[in-house]
Formats: structure tokens, C-alpha cells, sequence
């Protein structure tokens, strides 16, 4: 009689799973949309309340998956030129970019006293290759072939052609477009820059068109022209490095089309990539951006707009 008994059981404890074992199959093999049941009309608030804990979770404030936990390290080259940072001094807070670095960490819950600074050579912030940073910030400008090898922000600095002059030229004290008409102006070949000359200020005189921008700053130092056109960082290295007596006259505005940016890098496929863009655009939109770059830059530097 064992036999039968024991079939007995094994035949009636199936019977009680079956029903679980249904609606288990059955849940698995339900297809899975953005139209779940606690995003439908019918329970708002259960929806409004996981998408908010979703948010929440993906970036949670001074608790990221950073490379030092509790401390976000940021790279920048050495020696960090005014006025990106002030007195070669990343963490004192003065400068565009050491103000934007400690905007971006207390967006992302960090205060001043949980960020750390690294140096990190200029070409070595988007070679291939692991990083020892959670993200750079040191004028590397967003390109294709840059993002095959790192992660970027979106662009926390749009990059503009500028005016380089000797203190003593007839362009110095320029204030407008009208004013470098009569100048003598140079600039590299095949870049926007020397497009700027031609197409923007279009000067009486020929342009000088040099192969390369240490011939064009060789010339603004020989006086062979008055001014020179480059990019507005380029032209703040020139000003503070390269040539003592030579100061940024102004700015030209950006030309049509999307503008030349500066992004902070990331790993490539960093996990703080999505938390960091999203603090990096919360500053561009409630204009933290924009009144930082006022006050670091086309102030402290005297770059007015040229129109």
C-alpha cells in the first residue's frame, strides 16, 4: 500500500502547485512597457511616487559610485592658467572652471571639503585608457573622435573666436567691429578663425594667413600685424603665457550653427556620466553658467562682445 500513498501525495501536492506555478508563468511572459500598472491612470500617485524614488536612486545626493567614496576627485592639468583658476590653485574656488567644478559637486551633493583635485596632463584627460578621476575640467573641447575614447558632459563653455593685440596697438583699446576695419589682422589657415577675419570683420587690408599659431603669435610679437584672431582660450594662453604685453581686445559672437564647447570628461561609460550632464545642465538652465562665465571671464579678463 506504500507505493500507492506515497503516488497519492506526490499527485495531490502537484495539484496545489499548479495553480502558483500558472500564475507565475504567466507573470513572467507578460510583456513588460512603459504602461505599467502604477503608471496608469487609474493609480497617479503610486507612479509619481517610484518614478521620484527612481530619480532619486540614480543619483543620490554626496553618495555616488565615485572613484574615491565620499570624496569626488577632479583632474585638471598643472599649471592651470588664469582665468580658467586663480594663482595656479584649483581649490581655492577662484577662476571659471574651479567655480564651475564646485558648482557641478554640490549639485551633486558634495561640498567644497569632499572634493579633491588631481593632476592630469592635458592630453592624458581623454587618452584611452582607465581614469583616476570621477571627471576633468580643463578646456577639452567636445569632438567626435575625442568621444571614442571617454564620456562627455554637455558643453559648459561655448567657445568663441577672439581678437589678440600688443597693448601699444592701434586696435588695443578697439571696441566694435567697425573699429579693426583698417587693421592689420592674422590668423591660422583653414580655420575659423582666419574665417572670422574674412567673413566677419572683412579689413580693408589683406589678411596674413600663418601655417601655424605660433607663427601668427611670432608675428603679433615682431609687429608684423596688429592683431591676431584665435579661439578665446587660445587667446587667454597667449595673453597670460606666451606674449607679457599682449591683452584680449574682445569676443566676436558665435556664428551660426552649433558652437564649439568645452565638456567635462568622463571614463568612457562612466557610471556618473548621466548624474554629472544632468547637474551640468541644471547649471546652464537656471543660469549659474552663464553668471559664472560673466564674472570669471568676459570681466576679469576685459573680453567685451564685438559686434
Amino acid at each position: 500500500m506504500r507505493p500507492v500513498i506515497r503516488l497519492a501525495r506526490k499527485r495531490a501536492a502537484l495539484a496545489a502547485a499548479a495553480p502558483l506555478a500558472l500564475v507565475l508563468a504567466l507573470a513572467g511572459c507578460s510583456p513588460q512597457d512603459d504602461s505599467t500598472a502604477s503608471d496608469s491612470p487609474s493609480s497617479p500617485a503610486a507612479g509619481s511616487s517610484a518614478s521620484a524614488t527612481t530619480a532619486a536612486d540614480a543619483c543620490p545626493s554626496g553618495a555616488l559610485p565615485t572613484h574615491s567614496g565620499g570624496t569626488l576627485t577632479i583632474g585638471t592639468d598643472n599649471p592651470a592658467y588664469d582665468p580658467w583658476f586663480s594663482d595656479n590653485k584649483p581649490s581655492n574656488g577662484k577662476g571659471y572652471e574651479s567655480a564651475v567644478a564646485y558648482a557641478v559637486a554640490k549639485q551633486l551633493g558634495y561640498a567644497a571639503g569632499q572634493v579633491t583635485w588631481k593632476t592630469v596632463p592635458f592630453n592624458s584627460a581623454f587618452a584611452p585608457g582607465a581614469k583616476d578621476f570621477d571627471f576633468d575640467i580643463n578646456q577639452v573641447s567636445i569632438n567626435a573622435d575625442r568621444k571614442k575614447t571617454v564620456d562627455f558632459s554637455p558643453g559648459y563653455y561655448d567657445v568663441r573666436q577672439a581678437v589678440v593685440a600688443r597693448k601699444g596697438s592701434k586696435i588695443a583699446g578697439a571696441h566694435s567691429i567697425a573699429d579693426l576695419k583698417n587693421a592689420k589682422l592674422g590668423a591660422q589657415i583653414g580655420t575659423t578663425s582666419l574665417d572670422t577675419v574674412t567673413d566677419v570683420v572683412k579689413p580693408s587690408k589683406q589678411p596674413a594667413a600663418f601655417q601655424r599659431n605660433d607663427l601668427a603669435v611670432a608675428a603679433l610679437k615682431n609687429g608684423q600685424v596688429d592683431g591676431i584672431v584665435v579661439d578665446l582660450p587660445t587667446a587667454f594662453y597667449i595673453t597670460g603665457a606666451e606674449v607679457q604685453d599682449a591683452k584680449v581686445v574682445g569676443q566676436f559672437a558665435a556664428a551660426g550653427g552649433a558652437p564649439e564647447q568645452f565638456g567635462l570628461v568622463l571614463d568612457k561609460g562612466s557610471r556618473l556620466t548621466a548624474c554629472v550632464s544632468k547637474a551640468v545642465t541644471a547649471l546652464r538652465t537656471d543660469g549659474t553658467l552663464a553668471a559664472l562665465e560673466k564674472q570669471w571671464l568676459s570681466d576679469a579678463v576685459d573680453a567685451p562682445l564685438l559686434s
